[in-house]
């Protein structure tokens, strides 16, 4: 098992996959590098929300979504900035209610919301969230 508070080993995709244990993982990251062409870049962040691994997903040097893995499933933060925020809030009410209200609950600071959503199912809220990276890749 990795320690992912470790920053002398920098694990690999498949070390956190291995962590996760949930193949949801696997397919969303592989459903990222197909759909936006993307790869991932693996970072030690010491941020005290969030320290330790976890995997960035950009394109063209835009931020599309981090993922940070936990036990049996991952988190993925999408950052709705001022660009984004019309069309994203256009699109909520047609939202599984669970990002509705994760939405509604994250602060918004200095025009942007740091939105953190757990996903461990391939249900409506995963596919809510490729919706979201979409509006961040189109904005």
């Amino acid at each position: 098992m990795i320690d992912l508070r470790d920053k002398t080993a920098r694990p690999t995709l498949e070390d956190m996959a291995a962590y996760v244990r949930n193949p949801v993982f696997q397919d969303f990251c592989a459903a990222l590098m197909e759909r936006y062409g993307c790869r991932e870049t693996i970072e030690y962040s010491a941020c005290s929300m969030e320290p330790g691994w976890n995997i960035k997903f950009k394109k063209s040097g835009r931020s599309l979504c981090t993922l940070y893995p936990r036990e049996s499933f991952f988190t993925v933060m999408v950052v709705i900035g001022r660009r984004e925020k019309e069309a994203v809030e256009a699109i909520l009410p047609d939202c599984a209610p669970q990002l509705r209200e994760i939405y509604a609950q994250t602060r918004e600071g200095s025009g942007q919301r740091w939105m953190m959503i757990d996903l461990e199912d391939r249900d409506r809220l995963y596919q809510d969230v490729f919706r979201l990276i979409d509006i961040r890749r189109t904005c």
